[in-house]
């Protein structure tokens, strides 16, 4: 009884862990947003490419310095990686800014915006993860 009392708490745990992760990823990632909307206009979702490339990118570099070079525990990884990053990226915005490109006609900036997110998403992995193995 008393392990299962164990679990269960370490369970309620990484919960409360995720959702405080989540809560500051999306927090930040509305702050990024509204900001890019800002500086450069609403006709782009400049926000949402912007989070998505820095996310790309931390995720790249958190999960290498995690996996060789930190010892991370599993609720701190949860709160990181699983809260404030899922809380942080949106590729589900990413889709439904596509379809609201593609269905108003502007079929060259829905093209752009998903091949750009994708390339530099996938460029930013990369480089985050490279950088986080050459660091002594």
């Amino acid at each position: 009884m008393a392990e299962r009392r164990i679990v269960m708490k370490s369970a309620v745990i990484n919960i409360i862990a995720i959702a405080v992760g989540a809560a500051i990823g999306a927090n930040l990632r509305y702050g990024l947003s509204i900001w890019a909307a800002q500086r450069w206009g609403a006709s782009f979702p400049y926000g949402t490419l912007i989070v998505n490339v820095i996310g790309s990118f931390a995720i790249g570099f958190v999960l290498v310095l995690a996996t060789t070079r930190l010892s991370l525990s599993d609720t701190a990884r949860l709160l990181i990686v699983t809260g404030l990053l899922g809380g942080f990226t949106t590729f589900s915005s990413l889709s439904f800014e596509t379809y609201t490109l593609v269905t108003s006609g502007s079929w060259r900036a829905a093209s752009l915006y998903v091949l750009s997110s994708f390339g530099l998403g996938i460029a930013s992995v990369f480089l985050g993860a490279g950088i986080a193995r050459v660091l002594p």
